[in-house]
């Protein structure tokens, strides 16, 4: 079975080129990437606020209409030869971001499903993004050690209802989320966390967290796209800890079948 896509629509999928930040990847903005430069810095200001425990994150692509569709594809209607015929190149062209920045030897963990969640839809999205991805990295940098562990970090509490949340409910509900499994998988470890999309990093850095905290050396992130418009959705304070919104977790399934745009 193909991927049932054509080869328009993924021929305007392309990498970024935007102004980003260095840490998050988010899009700083014509203004915000001048006062930056000025300043002698290459980070957003949040993250020079509140700097995440994850080392660098890396994205592919924007998250616009063909990504967002390609995506549903996979996710809501199971097509997961979509990732092995096209979003994997865009996941490996992500990691390959990191090249001369992360380590050659990573242990890769795909961002965990709710059990209940990934029992329903039958697979992780995250899951299969990296082991496309990682399939492909194998044949253009073969000296390269990725190893996909994806029983290392689990998914403790069912976040699906945030998007009802104000971003403080959100931050706190992001809390104990994750728990590391298989803390020798890790331990001393430089890891490569992988997800579909990022968009305000809430998820990203709460993985990052518990990994570090797990024994992890390092946390690298890589996703497919990026949405952008995060940095309104973060301004908000509470005391002297950011607000993080929810992540990817604030999408809405889609109720139609994807298919028949294509």
């Amino acid at each position: 079975m193909g991927a049932q896509v054509c080869e328009a629509c993924v021929g305007r999928v392309g990498p970024q080129t935007q102004a980003l930040c260095s840490r998050c990847g988010d899009a700083m903005g014509m203004e915000s990437a001048r006062f930056a430069a000025a300043m002698g810095e290459s980070e957003c200001t949040m993250c020079r606020l509140a700097p995440p425990e994850f080392e660098r994150a890396v994205a592919y692509a924007v998250y616009d209409e063909e990504v967002r569709e390609m995506l549903h594809l996979l996710k809501f209607n199971g097509m997961k030869r979509i990732a092995e015929a096209v979003l994997g190149d865009g996941m490996a062209s992500a990691v390959l971001q990191l090249e001369g920045f992360a380590a050659r030897e990573l242990v890769v963990v795909p961002v965990p499903l709710f059990g209940a969640r990934q029992r329903s839809r039958g697979f992780n999205q995250a899951q299969v993004l990296a082991e496309a991805g990682v399939a492909k990295l194998r044949r253009l940098r073969p000296s390269w050690k990725l190893r996909v562990e994806a029983g290392t970090l689990t998914r403790v509490k069912d976040t699906r209802a945030m998007f009802a949340m104000d971003p403080s409910e959100r931050r706190k509900s992001l809390r104990g989320a994750f728990r590391v499994v298989d803390a020798e998988a890790v331990r001393g470890r430089e890891v490569l966390l992988i997800d579909d999309i990022m968009t305000t990093g809430a998820t990203a850095r709460e993985c990052a967290r518990v990994l570090v905290r797990g024994g992890a050396a390092k946390v690298w992130v890589a996703t497919m796209a990026r949405a952008y418009g995060a940095g309104a959705a973060r301004s908000a304070r509470d005391g002297d800890v950011a607000m993080w919104d929810a992540g990817p977790e604030v999408l809405v399934e889609p109720a139609v079948d994807l298919r028949q745009r294509f």
